[in-house]
């Protein structure tokens, strides 16, 4: 039986003491060209949001990591967020597109569907998620939220209920934190 060339994949497979040097080499070889189809959905669809990027929205992978995103969304006009920069982790799973990413607001927020810890409700993010949607379509979806929020799937009840109860209230302290955290 013959050994399997050094350089070789069977020989990164089969060899059992490679030098330190050329195990570095293959590591980031494998690490760089071995993309899940996860990965290669998440690359396309980055290359899809750069080219036309929902307006008020940029996101984009955190350092190499192409599974952990930051993504910004700008308060549109007309609300008690505007001009106000919201900054969002987006983690997607192994298995995505088939389960929806996770999205964490990391800029604090006055809104009934999103929480003290930044979690979101979003049907989308839920029972809503199927594998046609995109990360361009979550961010449009986050941007509506701003436009119209959903008091009756509160993450926050007290925040529905004054939005409900007396909006300019609920504008006026919206408005606040805009400025205060997001400013």
């Amino acid at each position: 039986m013959t050994k399997p060339a050094a350089g070789s994949v069977a020989g990164m497979l089969t060899m059992t003491k490679p030098s330190a040097g050329s195990l570095a080499s293959r590591s980031t070889w494998v690490s760089t060209t071995s993309v899940s189809s996860s990965g290669k959905r998440i690359q396309r669809e980055m290359v899809e949001l750069n080219l036309d990027p929902p307006p008020g929205c940029c996101a984009g992978p955190k350092g190499d990591n192409l599974y952990n995103w930051v993504a910004t969304i700008i308060g549109p006009p007309g609300t008690p967020y505007q001009g106000g920069i919201y900054f969002l982790d987006i983690t997607f799973p192994c298995d995505y597109p088939f389960k929806p990413p996770k999205v964490v607001f990391k800029t604090r927020i006055y809104h009934c569907n999103v929480d003290s810890a930044g979690n979101v409700s979003l049907e989308i993010l839920k029972d809503s998620w199927s594998p046609a949607l995109t990360i361009t379509k979550v961010l449009q979806a986050l941007q509506s939220i701003f436009t119209k929020p959903d008091p009756y799937n509160p993450l926050v009840p007290g925040i529905a209920h004054l939005y409900l109860q007396d909006e300019a209230k609920h504008a006026e302290l919206a408005a606040e934190w805009t400025l205060r955290f997001a400013k």
